[in-house]
């Protein structure tokens, strides 16, 4: 029988009928994934059996969704983080060996042209916020220490913005940095003491979210790219486990292997030792790289 003759479409066969229908198409990859996503989502609709009305008002969500997008705000990809399949996805495509670091979401404020700073230098530009003083190592799965690689950092500031979001008021660049490692593959920074801060909530997904009962926020933390010749790329983050969104992050964020205690130092010989005027926060935090595969 030709694959497009499977028979009328019915309830019971819906699903069958619509991938009979696509199986001449050129990119057998595509028609793979859309035989699996119309058999989850036709059966999704028969288990939900939505009114014409509701199914109405999901269209209008979508369409409202990409009609919120632009240069500088996917709200598609936000509704991804907010469903949990971001860092699913991300999951999937970033298995690690025993041992090596877990990565989390990339997220919206890198910068590719972060200048390039000496071991050391504080990233923070306009000297707002608590001071802090990250450190740590960089080693292999075999635990030795990788010389060279390159450390990108960035920050939101002690209100929960990243420079991106406030130009003219942040300084640009401000709480951003790139580092290498040296022989013994340590690596030390000074910033300042991040905040939890909202995913913008003010399109589609957030009126999703506060309708779920769900609020929009981020627990404070800290972004890392982590890369060295025959290691594989790191994106990941480091999360305050005191953060009061801790355990809700709304993108789903958070590992346990991520969470590094920001203890807060007040001993004046610790101070002083360290180079600040006053209290500070102290973060230590060794990252492993997975060695790259053929």
């Amino acid at each position: 029988m030709d694959p497009h003759e499977q028979g009328f479409f019915s309830e019971e066969n819906s699903a069958d009928v619509v991938i009979a229908r696509n199986a001449r198409a050129r990119d057998k990859r595509l028609a793979e994934v859309m035989a699996v996503i119309t058999r989850h989502l036709h059966a999704a609709v028969k288990e939900i059996e939505p009114t014409q009305a509701e199914w109405m008002e999901a269209i209008q969500f979508l369409t409202r969704t990409g009609q919120m997008c632009n240069d500088w705000r996917q709200e598609y990809i936000l509704l991804s983080d907010v469903l949990g399949v971001s860092m699913l996805v991300d999951a999937i495509n970033n298995r690690k060996p025993s041992g090596a670091s877990e990565s989390t979401v990339l997220g919206p404020f890198h910068v590719d042209d972060a200048p390039e700073l000496p071991m050391g230098a504080n990233i923070c530009l306009d000297a707002k916020g608590d001071p802090m003083l990250v450190s740590g190592r960089i080693t292999g799965t075999d635990g030795q220490p990788i010389a060279n690689a390159k450390i990108d950092v960035w920050q939101a500031n002690d209100e929960g913005f990243y420079d991106v979001q406030q130009r003219g008021i942040q300084p640009d660049f401000n709480l951003r940095g790139v580092f290498r490692t040296g022989a013994d593959g340590s690596y030390h920074f000074r910033g300042v003491k991040p905040k939890f801060y909202p995913i913008p909530d003010d399109g589609p997904v957030g009126q999703l979210l506060g309708r779920l009962g769900r609020h929009p926020y981020r627990p404070a933390h800290l972004h890392y790219i982590l890369s060295a010749e025959g290691f594989e790329t790191l994106v990941t983050h480091i999360f305050d486990p005191d953060d009061r969104y801790i355990h809700s992050d709304a993108v789903f964020g958070v590992k346990e292997s991520l969470l590094a205690r920001f203890e807060p130092v007040e001993d004046p010989d610790r101070i002083a030792a360290a180079g600040f005027d006053g209290p500070y926060y102290e973060v230590v935090h060794d990252f492993v790289l997975a060695p790259k595969t053929a």
